[in-house]
């Protein structure tokens, strides 16, 4: 019999193994799925139209500026029927909604610039355009989106965003409250605190904040709030919308308990965290 020593060192192997990112996203999947959820998708280039105007963002809004979008040197096409026209007058006049617009001419030239995606809620608006989503419906959209913004510790040009929307009869902000609530309690995060906040296509609006007991802050997590009749009235639904939008990877540093983005996605993640990382689990 040969003589082994099983003390001895051997080489080590590195396999390959789910980026962190992924298993968040996973795990949110499930979640949602589990709430009774269906997924959607949506294209990372889109047009300004569904990325801005379908959702009532007025076509001089700051956030339209080269400084803050990435814009394609193509022109894309408009929708096709009415969805355009319906639109438009919402913008100029506020339409049958009872608001008087922003009192502008719309301009569809403006409304046929391409770029990339500045939030999954364009995706949103692609859904209900497409006027296959019934009243009573729960969807959620994980996605990339890029935004032209200052790199920073909690800030990247290109990011995930996490999506959802209900519709249904009779629903109010403690709804949507309580939702955000318990999507958040399964993930861990029960310290959940509310403000109120300004978005041009949702009133009432609110950004949901959590406390971090490792920093000591209140930290924001999502922004929030329920579709104004203008954004929802040219695709024929007038149920009640609640909607809210998160960054994944801001969630994911206070589940990894990682200070930087740059620690989680893109080329500079620390190879030893990333084969020895510790996947998220359900706390429910």
């Amino acid at each position: 019999f040969r003589h082994y020593d099983v003390t001895g060192n051997v080489p080590s192997v590195t396999a390959g193994r789910i980026h962190p990112l992924t298993a968040v996203i996973d795990l949110i999947r499930e979640v949602f799925i589990e709430m009774g959820f269906s997924e959607m998708k949506g294209p990372m280039v889109e047009t300004a139209f569904w990325c801005m105007d379908s959702m009532w963002i007025p076509q001089d809004h700051p956030a339209r500026e080269e400084q803050d979008t990435f814009y394609l040197p193509y022109e894309g096409e408009l929708p096709r029927g009415g969805i355009v026209e319906k639109v438009a007058r919402v913008h100029e006049d506020g339409g049958d909604t009872g608001s008087s617009g922003y009192g502008y001419k719309w301009d569809p030239a403006v409304a046929r610039q391409m770029l990339l995606r500045t939030h999954t809620t364009a995706s949103t608006f692609r859904n209900f355009g497409s006027g296959k989503v019934k009243s009573p419906a729960k969807y959620f959209y994980v996605g990339r989106v890029f935004r032209n913004e200052a790199i920073d510790a909690t800030h990247l040009p290109e990011f995930h965003q996490v999506e959802g929307f209900v519709m249904d009869d009779g629903l109010t902000l403690a709804d949507l409250m309580g939702f955000i609530k318990a999507f958040y309690a399964k993930l861990g995060f029960d310290k959940i605190r509310f403000k109120p906040t300004y978005n041009p296509y949702t009133e009432p609006s609110l950004e949901a904040h959590y406390f971090d007991e490792k920093s000591g802050k209140w930290l924001e997590l999502i922004n929030s709030g329920m579709f104004r009749p203008e954004s929802l009235a040219p695709y024929g639904i007038d149920k009640p919308v609640i909607a809210w939008g998160l960054g994944l990877e801001r969630l994911a540093m206070l589940m990894y308990k990682q200070g930087r983005l740059r620690d989680i996605f893109g080329a500079t993640c620390d190879l030893d965290w990333l084969r020895n990382y510790e996947p998220p689990r359900r706390k429910d």
